[in-house]
């Protein structure tokens, strides 16, 4: 693994502080960066989400998918985490939790839009950092690549549905228009181009792919500390004003992750899925594609909304809870041998 990959939560941490730092010294200048947009979507944070995510979809086979019947308990386990349990259990959490528990201390209309940014979380599964959790849970690189590449086909026709539905039942107005286009920006484009350059690359031959991955993947990296630093300078005033917010956003993210792990570890182990299929199941059904969800989040209701604040929580969040779950399935690999 490569410096930046090795030491994420390092970089993301302070990216996240300087973001604040910077947003709060300079406000004028973030809020001059804030008028780029097009449609409701930024295009410097659109930009640094397409360098983030472009290396990594570059290493999605498609072709992989005829594989798919080859360990079908893994992936069955996956795609029910997915789409059938963590979309709901999220927008359950966030009802739960913004209309009930903490109906106190937020009003009505902010708290639906917290709600409204978990649940783009919870129907925006992993399909970048899934790789980075794979490989150091020592997880089978093929099985990985065919859960990312049949997750980005199904969330290519069940993302923008699934989540309109959910935020309709929230009383949450639905842009569908902002929502489709969204989902055309950052997961249908991105992925055709990068299918088309990989072709391509191939067909030159192996070693001239492996090579331009090479260089491509430090920047999916510059890319995500670009996009968590501008991200925070954005809500720098939100997040000093609000702490304790960010404080309650940050309990109901981590029940949902750690809830969620637990149940598909248990799942995992009930099949009796050996630990390198395991592990990266486990994992891209736990994680969160969190760059889909900030864009779309801040395309539907603002950059300076309750909704991508909660997305930007669950940056916050991400990581470091990823790796505490990366360190306990690498201390528990006894219990699938």
């Amino acid at each position: 693994m490569g410096l930046f990959e090795r030491y994420l939560s390092v970089w993301v941490g302070i990216a996240i502080i300087v973001g604040i730092a910077l947003g709060n010294l300079y406000p004028p200048a973030f809020t001059w960066l804030a008028t780029f947009e097009i449609g409701q979507i930024n295009i410097v944070i659109a930009a640094l989400i397409w360098v983030m995510i472009f290396p990594m979809m570059l290493q999605i086979d498609f072709a992989a998918v005829k594989d798919v019947g080859k360990k079908p308990k893994g992936l069955l386990l996956t795609l029910t985490i997915n789409w059938l349990i963590k979309p709901f259990t999220m927008a359950v959490l966030g009802w739960l939790f913004f209309k009930v528990l903490f109906v106190e201390w937020v009003d009505p209309s902010t708290a639906s839009e917290y709600i409204a940014g978990m649940i783009l979380l919870g129907v925006a599964p992993c399909t970048a950092m899934v790789f980075v959790w794979s490989q150091l849970t020592k997880g089978d690189a093929n099985y990985t690549l065919v859960q990312v590449s049949i997750n980005d086909i199904i969330m290519i026709f069940a993302f923008a549905p699934i989540a309109g539905f959910l935020l309709g039942v929230s009383d949450i107005t639905v842009p569908w228009q902002t929502l489709l286009w969204s989902v055309l920006l950052y997961v249908i484009l991105p992925l055709v181009i990068a299918a088309l350059v990989r072709k391509q690359l191939l067909a030159h031959s192996q070693s001239r792919y492996e090579k331009v991955l090479a260089q491509f993947k430090p920047w999916s990296m510059v890319g995500l500390i670009g996009t968590v630093l501008l991200l925070f300078a954005f809500q720098a005033t939100t997040i000093l004003e609000k702490p304790f917010h960010i404080f309650l956003i940050a309990i109901p993210l981590m029940l949902q992750t750690y809830g969620i792990f637990a149940l598909s570890y248990g799942a995992a182990k009930w099949l009796k899925l050996p630990h390198n299929i395991a592990a990266p199941a486990c994992m891209i059904g736990t994680s969160n594609f969190f760059e889909l969800a900030v864009a779309v989040a801040i395309a539907l209701f603002g950059l300076h909304s309750g909704a991508a604040l909660a997305t930007v929580v669950g940056v916050l969040v991400e990581v470091p809870v990823m790796l505490s779950l990366v360190a306990f399935a690498n201390k528990t690999r006894h219990w699938f041998d």
